[in-house]
């Protein structure tokens, strides 16, 4: 068994390559191997790279695991039970009646947290401009340490820390103030020492005074086991489980080659193969925040299990359980180095309302600075609404000495424009899509009077007619929908830049609009 230590990287995630392993009674031998290594190594900033010829079950997901593991079997675990226990599957066929369940404690309670952290940050806070005399709709600024954020705002989304065929001068041109950039991307790809030793992302980006926010990456992860949330929703849940052999409403799945599991979620974490080079990752807690402490964002989220939206509820008990447990570590790994850092909750329950009342209600009373909704949002914008209309009212409440009004909220993945002139009535306060983006990359473009599909015969001859009248850009400003079929037709990359330039401004507009009705009272 060989190990390598990358001491120039500052994360606990551990890669491991899996071999073949011949028979069970090494397994005492490579954990004593696997000790005396971490005692040699022992930095939880170390990148560990671990070639091993053990099955995945001899791994936990932490060094401080491992060093244990000799004393007590200490397997990656999988399938959840409806009890709240995990299950060891490791050798699961020869040995059922021996197998061990661990039972895990309820997440910190709001008390184990440091005082201070629930004083105000000087470097981050939200400020409530106007509160609409008509609805829930507000109009604030998040005041943040590389610039403020205008809300209600857009949240444009670039993945590998680039916009998709602009660059970040012609977003700030438009008036895109936040953007998203991805952790799972960017941990795959450049990796955090590159982006670090840049002096992180505002740097490496070269947006020095525009804000930035990263995710943990656990989206992308889960992704990897349920597909994307259009096809978990139009397979019923079905697309990553065929030829796996699991139960319709399971939360692990089997979605990899050759029956091999694509993800594994264990209490401590989540293990998911590289789409670059199928090298297996494991992203903890601990690890997701190392990661973004590297890349240096100004707003941070913490670890989540992201359930699809066809599952059993006990399953989804246990996911929300194992989440809150997730994001109060997550909490304690930040609170260690804040470096002007805010980090968000993540607020599940899927459409759950008895889960997503325990959810909003546990992680408000912990010293986070902003709160995203995420997990299933369900499988329209009817019940994402409904979602919203019965639980945002509860994020206007002071309950337990904390005033939720006071801080800011996030919509996560949602940025289509019917949700967001619902999602703003009812006070939501940001919200992040790549819909956009996407949509002008495949010929549709945004405008007032309705969506364009630029593809069509009939916008071949409209010349000296912008795609919008009233828009200000320089796409519009200077082109006609003629001349801009004619390049979606021929596959000119310039189109790409002009209506992704155009629809940036189509978004940023619409919610400048937003915010003036309100400020009158109109919404």
């Amino acid at each position: 068994m060989a190990f390598s230590s990358l001491s120039s990287n500052k994360l606990m995630i551990r890669q491991i390559s899996y071999k073949s392993f011949d028979n069970g009674h090494n397994n005492k031998l490579i954990l004593d191997r696997c000790n005396n290594f971490y005692r040699r190594t022992k930095n939880t900033h170390h990148v560990n790279n671990i070639a091993a010829h053990a099955p995945t079950c001899l791994f936990s997901t932490t060094a401080p695991s491992i060093e244990s593991a000799s004393n007590a079997t200490h397997e990656v675990a999988t399938p959840s039970s409806s009890d709240g226990t995990i299950t060891n599957n490791c050798n699961k066929k020869k040995n059922k009646k021996n197998q061990n369940t661990t039972t895990y404690p309820p997440p910190p309670d709001a008390s184990t947290f440091p005082s201070w952290s629930y004083s105000p940050r000087p470097f981050f806070h939200f400020e409530l401009l106007h509160q609409s005399t008509k609805s829930a709709a507000r109009v604030g600024r998040i005041h943040t340490p590389h610039g403020t954020i205008d809300t209600p705002g857009y949240v444009a989304v670039a993945t590998n820390a680039a916009l998709k065929g602009v660059d970040i001068r012609d977003a700030d041109t438009v008036g895109q103030q936040l953007i998203f950039c991805n952790t799972y991307h960017l941990l795959l790809q450049p990796g955090t020492d590159v982006v670090e030793s840049a002096g992180g992302l505002h740097n490496f980006m070269n947006r020095k005074s525009g804000p930035l926010i990263t995710d943990s990456g656990g989206f992308q992860v889960f992704s990897l086991a349920y597909g994307s949330v259009h096809e978990e929703l139009s397979t019923g849940g079905e697309l990553k489980r065929r030829g796996g052999g699991e139960k319709k409403g399971s939360l692990h799945v089997t979605g990899g080659k050759g029956g091999k599991p694509s993800v594994q979620v264990t209490e401590e974490g989540a293990i998911f193969r590289s789409y670059r080079d199928g090298k297996s990752f494991l992203l903890t807690p601990e690890s997701t925040v190392q990661a973004q402490k590297s890349f240096g964002a100004d707003i941070i989220i913490p670890l989540d299990e992201l359930p699809p939206y066809h599952i059993d509820r006990n399953v989804l008990v246990n996911s929300v359980e194992r989440t809150h447990r997730w994001e109060a570590r997550s909490l304690q790994e930040h609170l260690k180095d804040v470096k002007d850092q805010a980090m968000y909750c993540v607020i599940h329950g899927g459409l759950d309302r008895e889960l997503r009342q325990k959810s909003l209600d546990y992680l408000t009373s912990l010293p986070f600075d902003g709160y995203a909704i995420g997990g299933s949002l369900g499988k329209n914008s009817k019940e994402l609404m409904e979602l919203l209309e019965w639980m945002m009212p509860m994020l206007n409440e002071e309950k337990n000495g904390v005033n939720r009004r006071n801080k800011p909220r996030h919509l996560l993945g949602i940025a289509d424009e019917p949700s967001i002139l619902g999602a703003v009535k009812l006070g939501v306060d940001t919200m992040d899509s790549c819909y956009p983006t996407r949509l002008s990359r495949h010929g549709t473009l945004l405008s007032r009077e309705g969506k364009i599909h630029i593809k069509s015969g009939k916008y071949s001859r409209q010349y000296g007619i912008p795609i919008d009248p009233e828009c200000s850009c320089s796409t519009c400003q200077q082109y006609d929908r003629s001349y801009l079929w004619h390049l979606f037709k021929a596959k000119e990359p310039v189109f790409m830049t002009l209506a992704t330039i155009h629809n940036l401004q189509y978004m940023n507009d619409l919610m400048a609009e937003q915010r003036q009705l309100i400020l009158e009272n109109k919404i």
